[in-house]
C-alpha cells in the first residue's frame, strides 16, 4: 500500500511534490497542536487550600513548616489503665456453631484478650515501631505523622525513587512494616530487580494513629490528598510514585487527579468501582456466558461468577460497619474508645473476613493463619494509645456525606500511568475493563495468586514484586 502511495507521489512534478510535502507537514503539525491542546484541556482536581486546626485561622499565624523527629511512647500509667479495663471485661456466650458468622466469636475473643493482658509485650513492640524514623510536621493547622525510610545500602549510582504509601481503615502505617525492607533493600532480601530501589514515606491519615485529628467538619480524601502533596513537597520531592489500598487507594487517586505532573505513577491494590453504566450492566448480564465479548478475562469471570448473587450478599454482609460510620460514627466510636475489648473485636473481625471470607466459618476466624497476635494487637494498640478510633470512623461520614457520583473527583479521569494488583480475596473485584473507564493509562494489571484486602500486611513479597514491576515499566515508557 505505502509503495503505491510513494509511486503516486513520485509521478508528480517538483512543485506538486512540494505542495504535498507542505500539506503533510501542516497536517502533522495540526495533529501535534491538537494533541497538545487536548492535553492542556485535561481536567485536573482543584487543589485549593484548607484549615483543620482548632478555631478560626488567623491571618497573622504563620505555619511552622519544620519537620520534627517523633517517637512512639506510652507511659506505665496508660498501660495499667488498659489492664484494668481488660480485667473488667464482660462477655456474652456465642450461639452454638456460629463461628464468625455473627461477628467476632466471643469464646475466641477471650483467648485474644487473655493473650493481650498476660503475654503481649507492648514496650517490645514500641521498640519495633521505632526502628524506622518517625517525624511530624504541621500542615493546614494539624500535625501530620509519617515515617520516612531511605535505603541503608550504597546504591552504586542508582537513585532511590520516592514512594508514598497510604493505608486505610482499620489499618495504620504499621501495615507497611514488612514491605518496607523489601522496597528499600532488595539486595539484602535476595530479591530480583535490584535496579529498582525506593525510599518510602508512610504517613498516617489525619485522625488515624499519630496524625492529629481534624477539628473542623468536611475533611475528606481530597483534603487528605492535598495535605500529602504538601508533605511530599516539604520533603523536597517534585516527582514521586504513590501507592494505596482501601482509603489509600482513593487518596492516591485524588493525588493523581490533583497534580498529575508530580505523580509519576499510581499503584493500587484496591480499586473503587467507577460509576456503573450500561456497559458494566451488560458485562454483568453476559459475562458469565461470553466473558470475552464484554471485555472480561477468564480470571474476571471466575471472581465474579457463577454466583454473582452470592458476591452481592457477601458485600452487603461485610459493609454494615460502613453504614454506621458513614452516618453516626460517634455513637459507636465513643463506646469503642472506652473499651479496649470492644475495640479489638471491632477491628480484628475485619482482619478475619477481609483477608478471606471463608474464615467466617472458623471458630477463630482464621486470624492466626495469616498474622500473629502480636502483629494484630500492635495495630489495635496504635488506635488505643492514640485514642483515634472515633476520628478514623468520622472519615467515612466526611466522604459519604454527599453522593459519591456527584463529588468533584468523580468527574475527572486519571491519566497518569497506573498499576493495579487485583488480589483474589479482596472485598470486591474490579475487572480491568471497568477500571479503565476511570484510569485511562493502565500500564500493568496483575491477577495476584493469593491474598486479600490487607495486601502489604498479608502478602508483602507479592505486593513489592508487583510495585517494582510497575515502576520499571513506567521508567521505560
Amino acid at each position: 500500500m505505502w509503495q503505491q502511495v510513494l509511486q503516486s507521489v513520485r509521478s508528480y512534478d517538483s512543485p506538486q511534490r512540494n505542495v504535498i510535502a507542505a500539506s503533510c507537514v501542516l497536517g502533522g503539525g495540526g495533529l501535534l497542536v491538537y494533541w497538545l491542546l487536548s492535553r492542556h484541556r485535561m481536567k485536573t482536581l482543584e487543589m485549593g487550600d484548607g484549615w483543620w486546626g482548632s478555631g478560626v485561622k488567623s491571618s497573622r499565624d504563620k505555619e511552622d513548616e519544620g519537620i520534627r523527629p517523633f517517637q512512639v511512647k506510652t507511659s506505665e500509667k496508660e498501660i495499667q489503665d488498659l489492664y484494668q479495663r481488660l480485667d473488667q471485661a464482660r462477655y456474652t456466650p456465642p450461639l452454638e456453631g456460629s463461628a464468625f458468622n455473627y461477628g467476632f466469636n466471643s469464646n475466641y475473643l477471650q483467648r485474644v484478650i487473655s493473650y493481650w493482658r498476660n503475654q503481649f509485650d507492648w514496650q517490645k513492640h514500641v521498640k519495633i515501631l521505632n526502628q524506622y524514623p518517625h517525624y511530624k510536621t504541621t500542615i493546614e493547622g494539624i500535625e501530620i505523622h509519617f515515617i520516612h525510610v531511605k535505603p541503608s545500602r550504597n546504591l552504586r549510582g542508582l537513585a532511590a525513587k520516592p514512594l508514598l504509601m497510604v493505608h486505610g481503615w482499620p489499618g495504620s502505617f504499621y501495615e507497611f512494616y514488612k514491605i518496607i525492607p523489601l522496597l528499600t533493600d532488595p539486595v539484602g532480601h535476595r530479591l530480583s530487580d535490584e535496579d529498582i530501589v525506593f525510599e518510602v514515606i508512610c504517613p498516617s491519615i489525619p485522625g488515624y494513629g499519630f496524625s492529629e485529628a481534624p477539628h473542623q467538619q468536611g475533611f475528606d480524601t481530597i483534603a487528605c490528598a492535598r495535605i500529602f502533596h504538601k508533605l511530599m513537597q516539604r520533603l523536597g520531592f517534585q516527582e514521586y510514585y504513590v501507592q494505596g489500598g482501601d482509603w489509600g487507594s482513593r487518596i492516591t487517586t485524588n493525588m493523581a487527579q490533583m497534580l498529575p505532573k508530580s505523580v509519576k505513577g499510581l499503584h493500587l491494590n484496591f480499586v473503587f468501582v467507577p460509576k456503573i453504566g450500561w456497559s458494566s450492566l451488560v458485562s454483568l448480564l453476559l459475562g458469565a456466558y461470553v466473558p470475552w465479548l464484554v471485555g472480561l478475562t477468564r480470571e474476571d469471570s471466575r471472581l465474579l461468577f457463577p454466583y454473582f448473587k452470592k458476591h452481592i450478599y457477601d458485600l452487603l454482609r461485610e459493609s454494615g460497619y460502613m453504614h454506621i460510620q458513614a452516618t453516626k460514627p460517634d455513637t459507636v466510636g465513643c463506646g469503642l474508645n472506652n473499651s479496649p475489648v470492644g475495640l479489638a473485636a471491632y477491628i480484628l473481625e475485619k482482619f478475619s473476613t477481609w483477608t478471606d471470607k471463608s474464615f467466617r466459618n472458623l471458630d477463630n476466624g482464621g486470624l492466626e493463619r495469616k498474622y500473629s497476635l502480636d502483629e494484630l494487637l500492635t495495630n489495635v494498640m496504635i488506635y488505643w494509645v492514640s485514642s483515634s478510633i472515633v476520628s478514623s470512623m468520622r472519615f467515612y461520614k466526611e466522604n459519604f456525606s454527599q453522593n459519591p457520583a456527584s463529588a468533584p473527583d468523580a468527574r475527572i479521569d486519571v491519566y497518569v500511568p497506573t498499576g493495579v494488583a487485583a488480589f483474589p480475596n479482596e472485598i470486591t473485584h474490579t475487572p480491568r475493563s471497568w477500571a479503565k473507564k476511570k484510569y485511562k493509562n493502565i500500564v500493568t494489571y496483575s491477577h495476584m495468586p493469593r491474598g486479600g484486602h490487607f495486601a502489604a500486611f498479608e502478602e508483602p513479597e507479592l505486593l513489592a514484586q508487583d510495585i517494582r514491576q510497575f515502576v520499571r515499566k513506567v521508567e521505560h515508557l
